[in-house]
């Protein structure tokens, strides 16, 4: 398909650049207040699996501190959130680093979420196949639900998003996303401050 296979990359250069041209004074300010609450750790770097789960490092700004418990294990997510950080997920702008991802080609704007490479063999053949196309900043499972999703519901979502790619499709799910952003809708699963852990399907 011509879209997917050229005009999608096209459009992820040019918009990408675009952002981080124009949130420029917004990144410097997160940045700022993110070297005072983390210690100097700006960012949030994992490996995670994209296109037929090659390995790619995600960028992210970190959110959460490093605070342990007595035994050395990290603590909940909820105790390690911070308050500068609360606002930076509840305004998306942790995901912004993750247009350089976009600009390597590991991400597109618009596309699955890449999730943890310890949910590969828990996967089942159909939710495979989200990793069909390169995964993205957003998605059309972000814009119907995001983290109130379960994760069956989520990967439906995106598994029907590969059959279905399409330039109108991307243009309504970036709307979408900023109308989510604004709204603040989907941010974690009731009871959590993220999505619970996948454990596999029943």
């Amino acid at each position: 398909m011509m879209y997917s296979n050229y005009l999608k990359r096209a459009i992820d250069i040019i918009t990408s650049l675009l952002v981080v041209i124009i949130t420029i004074p917004l990144t410097f300010i997160a940045v700022c207040c993110l070297v005072v609450i983390n210690s100097g750790r700006i960012f949030f770097i994992q490996p995670r699996p994209g296109k037929n789960e090659k390995l790619f490092n995600l960028i992210k700004f970190k959110t959460m501190n490093d605070r342990q418990d007595k035994n050395g294990e990290l603590l909940p997510d909820a105790e390690r959130l911070t308050f500068i950080g609360n606002i930076i997920r509840k305004t998306s702008i942790d995901e912004l680093p993750q247009m350089i991802n976009v600009l390597k080609g590991d991400m597109s704007l618009i596309g699955p979420r890449p999730l943890l490479i310890e949910y590969l063999p828990l996967y089942s053949e159909e939710h495979k196949r989200r990793h069909k196309v390169k995964p993205g900043i957003t998605g059309w499972a972000q814009v119907n639900g995001r983290n109130s999703l379960s994760w069956k519901e989520k990967f439906d979502l995106d598994v029907w998003y590969v059959d279905n790619v399409s330039f109108v499709l991307d243009l309504k799910i970036f709307f979408l996303t900023i109308y989510k952003i604004f709204k603040s809708e989907g941010i974690a699963q009731e009871g959590h401050v993220t999505m619970t852990k996948f454990t596999g399907n029943n």
